[in-house]
């Protein structure tokens, strides 16, 4: 079932990043190099700091829940409810990191790195069900994100900008 999540999770996270990238043209073409990273990197710092707790305030979502005819549908279901979460169609979204990549899309990353960002989101996005799967089937997983996830939240913060810094460096 995780492998049908996870198609489905990549092949959403690249219809958008596709559709970031083609729009991205427009402003990669006709907004100067040095706007377009001072842009990106004055969002950078207040993900950052948002993702650090030193900021606070809601990203957009689109707070739902798993269906419950997602479980009817077995393997169909699960490739369509990764879809719809690799897409950002149906789900919460607990960090600012998702709507970073976006505009790094748009703003700073050339075409074809547009797809290595997909593959990461995607890749980030399974992580963490296939981590509480393999934890326990107590709960206890969400106990041990509790408590990692104050350290593990800014780390993962500095890893993507970097990661997107890299991205912008290579082009």
């Amino acid at each position: 079932m995780i492998r049908f999540f996870g198609a489905g999770l990549l092949l959403g996270a690249v219809l958008v990043a596709f559709v970031a990238a083609v729009l991205g043209a427009l402003p990669q073409a006709l907004v100067p190099a040095p706007v377009r990273w001072v842009l990106f990197g004055l969002a950078a710092i207040v993900v950052l700091a948002r993702e650090a707790g030193l900021l606070r305030f809601r990203v957009p979502e689109n707070a739902r829940l798993v269906p419950e005819d997602v479980q009817h549908l077995r393997e169909w279901g699960a490739l369509q409810f990764g879809f719809e979460m690799g897409t950002g169609m149906r789900t919460y979204s607990p960090s600012a990191l998702p709507h970073l990549l976006l505009l790094a899309v748009v703003l700073v990353v050339p075409f074809p790195a547009a797809f290595a960002v997909a593959v990461g989101f995607a890749a980030g996005r399974l992580a963490m069900p296939v981590q509480s799967n393999a934890w326990s089937d107590d709960g206890a997983w969400s106990q041990v994100w509790a408590r990692a996830e104050p350290v593990v939240r800014p780390v993962l913060a500095v890893a993507c900008v970097g990661a997107l810094v890299l991205a912008m460096l290579a082009a």
